[in-house]
């Protein structure tokens, strides 16, 4: 099978955090994404009980051009996280797989010396720009001035002609997806997630937001000023009750199609963060050890279908079947495809996504990857289940998957 397949020997995630996931033009719209990356690079430090100085890289990942010191996104996040000058940082950039694709970087590291990596996707959704790519060399008079809004056009690939929607609605078609179905998993999704809310299951990976001021000894302080807040933000924004009824009222986007603003995954800001070194050195019980990473390409006109060869090579590789993996966590881009990808896989609804997922809680696209592997993590521990597996579409037509183990599993 085509793609790359990597395995690793003595990696763990010691510990991830994640800031809440916040509606667009919510209360983090005015944060950059390189201030949201620090607070959680802070946090998992903090929540490890580790020092910065004993983080020896930083890898961080961020989608959009969505500050104007953009290009300094993994410097400044390494450096205001109170990592040491002389420790490096990379950047980091799979679209909606980045970080799965931080944490396989960071395992690869390890093999050539590494010993604590630091990985940071951070994604402001509502700072996307309205930008202009053909206006350096001024404006003739009467040619066109051109200006595009950069986040939905980020959301159309020009290859095949079709926004990521249109490929929702091609699984739909092929895998022979009406929108009742659809519609129902997405009410599905949104019913989990408002329980697991309810029942605190984020609790433990959530860090709270507040307006708070990040200090640099001999550099300029920076820092989180929330929108139209007076208190911390502490709990995902987009969760609420939603039913069957009031999903199949809305209009689908494409005439023909399935796809809605209701079984699509919501628009959201936030960051997460894990730190990543050798299992063999984590001084108190790891989140998870990291076992194996799969990539593939698939035809971009299908891009939503990408887990389904990726975690067929993730399982063919590592010697596992289906069976053996209890809980699956693929990212909810569009409820069709989700659906495609269970239907290709023959995969149990009772271990897919069993907290709902991005068409509840949205989809910040740089630091899902991370929410998905945590998430998964803590359902092993709870449930005390082996194996875990968290795949992810691609735009442009690939699919990544990432085998995790609970390391404190009881036969």
């Amino acid at each position: 099978m085509n793609g790359q397949y990597s395995a690793f020997a003595d990696v763990a995630i010691f510990e991830a955090v994640r800031t809440p996931w916040i509606d667009l033009g919510g209360a983090l719209s005015q944060v950059s994404p390189i201030d949201l990356g620090i607070k959680v690079g802070r946090e998992v430090m903090a929540r490890a009980g580790i020092e910065p100085q004993a983080v020896d890289s930083v890898l961080a990942g961020s989608m959009a051009q969505a500050s104007f010191d953009a290009y300094l996104l993994p410097r400044h996040i390494g450096l205001y996280s109170g990592v040491a000058q002389a420790v490096p940082a990379l950047g980091v950039q799979r679209i909606c797989a980045t970080g799965f694709e931080l944490l396989r970087q960071a395992a690869g590291q390890l093999r050539d010396g590494v010993q604590l990596a630091l990985c940071v996707a951070s994604e402001s959704m509502s700072r996307n720009p309205i930008a202009a790519y053909t206006h350096r060399g001024g404006f003739r008079l009467g040619g066109e001035v051109q200006f595009k809004d950069f986040l939905w056009e980020a959301l159309y690939d020009p290859a095949p002609g079709l926004d990521m929607i249109a490929t929702a609605d091609n699984l739909a078609r092929r895998y022979g997806l009406g929108r009742e179905a659809v519609d129902r998993y997405a009410c599905a999704s949104h019913q989990r997630a408002l329980q697991a809310q309810r029942d605190g299951a984020w609790v433990d990976e959530v860090v709270a937001v507040d307006n708070q001021v990040f200090e640099l000894e001999g550099y300029q302080p920076r820092g989180i000023s929330l929108a139209r807040r007076t208190g911390a933000v502490s709990e995902d924004s987009h969760p609420r009750p939603t039913d069957l009824a009031s999903l199949k009222r809305l209009r689908a986007v494409h005439p023909g199609g399935v796809q809605t603003a209701g079984n699509s995954c919501a628009v959201v800001d936030g960051a997460a963060a894990a730190l990543v070194g050798r299992a063999s050195a984590c001084t108190r019980p790891a989140l998870a050890r990291l076992l194996a990473s799969a990539v593939v390409g698939v035809a971009p006109e299908f891009m939503g279908i990408g887990p389904a060869p990726a975690i067929r090579l993730l399982l063919q590789r590592s010697g596992l079947n289906l069976d053996d993996i209890g809980r699956f966590e693929i990212n909810e881009a569009q409820a069709a495809q989700v659906l495609a990808v269970a239907h290709e896989l023959e995969l149990d609804s009772t271990r897919l996504n069993v907290q709902g997922g991005s068409l509840a809680l949205g989809h910040p696209l740089a630091a899902t990857g991370l929410r998905l592997v945590m998430s998964l993590a803590r359902q092993l521990r709870q449930h005390n289940l082996r194996y875990g597996i968290a795949a992810a579409c691609v735009g442009g037509g690939q699919g990544m998957a990432l085998l995790i183990e609970n390391p404190a599993f009881r036969a």
